[in-house]
């Protein structure tokens, strides 16, 4: 299996002053998916933001691909150059100038052979036809496709998703975690997940880590979404969201 991709080592890490994320520890196997879940307000998007640098932690380690994190979020830029993260919210305000083509070439398209990596990257993601059309001009499905395609331009090793499904339909949310599984598999991507679809957890992830400001449970999805842990974690009268997922429509 090769480095561990990703290891958290007792991290905690505070917002406005309170304690969002205590004392967490976890590693990521190469080529895994993992699924990070829990209520509002478990701090799951801070850890995230802490384990890539993008804010301040207060304890504990991470180390990327065998490197340390430093104090402020440094790596050596071959590394950080190999991690994608694809924010909760990322929405175009108003007519940005910036077409579909121009925004996936700023992925990391090398400069020589530009145009074929990013027809190649938009092919990747279901995205023929786009390359002319400005961001601010796609449909939420669309959108979440390009993002993919921006991440696969150059070759990637960890990809990051702070739930990624958010302000998709059910069609368009299947058709984006089935395209998502099949670029895991073809480029050899490691995945940390930010998810609420507990049956897309359970039908497409390897691993679970139940957070709630603790790792409360971690483990494959039988066990760690078993009826008794998801009601420790959500409170005993949870219940599951699911997204009636069908074959997904192009938009």
């Amino acid at each position: 299996m090769g480095e561990t991709i990703l290891e958290v080592s007792h991290l905690s890490v505070r917002q406005g002053g309170l304690l969002a994320v205590e004392d967490v520890s976890f590693a990521l196997a190469p080529e895994t998916d993992t699924a990070l879940v829990g209520p509002n307000g478990a701090g799951k998007s801070s850890l995230v933001q802490a384990l890539l640098g993008l804010i301040p932690h207060q304890g504990g380690s991470v180390r990327l691909l065998g490197h340390a994190l430093g104090p402020r979020g440094q790596l050596p830029a071959a590394v950080r150059d190999q991690i994608a993260y694809l924010p909760q919210r990322f929405a175009p305000r108003g007519r940005i100038p910036l077409s579909v083509a121009e925004f996936v070439a700023l992925g990391g398209a090398p400069a020589t052979g530009r145009r074929e990596a990013v027809q190649r990257a938009l092919a990747l993601c279901a995205c023929q036809g786009l390359e002319r059309r400005l961001l601010s001009e796609l449909s939420a499905g669309q959108l979440k496709r390009v993002l993919l395609a921006f991440c696969v331009v150059r070759p990637r090793r960890l990809l990051v998703l702070d739930e990624a499904q958010a302000g998709l339909d059910a069609p368009s949310a299947e058709q984006f975690h089935n395209l998502l599984f099949d670029l895991r598999r073809s480029q050899g991507w490691t995945i940390l997940q930010v998810s609420h679809d507990l049956d897309m957890v359970r039908r497409s992830c390897d691993r679970v880590l139940c957070l709630n400001r603790s790792l409360r449970c971690a483990g494959a999805p039988d066990h760690a979404l078993s009826p008794g842990q998801l009601a420790r974690l959500y409170g005993p009268h949870f219940a599951p969201y699911r997204h009636q997922h069908e074959p997904a429509a192009q938009p």
